[in-house]
């Protein structure tokens, strides 16, 4: 026979008429376990030289400047990245309150670098700027691996502000620097006749 419904103090218990609740589905994914690292480093470090012993050097530093007056700045590698860089680096070195070199100087070696950094045609160059002991480097990244090239050498060496100038190959990609006297020339004495 049917046995009575139990009874509360609202009336009878009916069981749901209606499937229940389920829990909404989880917005993120569950992530499977990640990779434990591996105890081994990847690579053994090398031993300190003894005194008088040469350093070996596995890795070539990437270029650092250090306590100074510093500026940079990514521009695209096209041909008329020249003018954004010659604007950008003579307002920055006005701005540090240097009047010299003179701004066809400056705007010559400026050209010249971007030049010859763009000619590597890859995508993007950098520029870098620093001073230091009235000297003022203006130094240009190429960000390709591409072989120096020692034809710009000539055309930097020929502007009357250089002090030095030099091309390498780094992790950066190739870099053309030039270091520019920011001192006033000394005016020559003439001879006496």
């Amino acid at each position: 026979m049917n046995e009575p419904l139990p009874m509360d103090d609202k009336g009878p218990k009916l069981p749901p008429t209606y499937p229940p609740r389920t829990p909404p589905p989880q917005k993120k994914p569950v992530e499977p376990p990640r990779p434990k690292p591996s105890t081994k480093p990847v690579t053994t470090s090398l031993p300190l030289p003894d005194p008088g012993q040469a350093r070996v050097q596995t890795r070539r530093p990437r270029m650092t400047v250090r306590n100074r007056r510093a500026a940079n700045w990514a521009l695209a590698a096209y041909p008329w990245t020249a003018a954004q860089a010659v604007t950008k680096v003579t307002a920055t070195v006005r701005a540090w309150g240097h009047t010299h070199p003179d701004d066809d100087q400056l705007q010559q070696t400026v050209r010249l670098l971007v030049g010859a950094a763009a000619a590597d045609h890859g995508r993007r160059i950098s520029v870098h700027l620093a001073d230091q002991d009235g000297m003022l480097l203006i130094a240009v990244l190429s960000h390709t691996d591409t072989v120096p090239d020692d034809t710009v050498l000539a055309d930097l060496a020929a502007v009357p502000a250089t002090a030095s100038c030099g091309t390498d190959a780094s992790d950066d990609g190739r870099r053309v620097w030039a270091v520019l006297r920011i001192d006033r020339p000394r005016p020559r004495a003439t001879p006496a006749a």
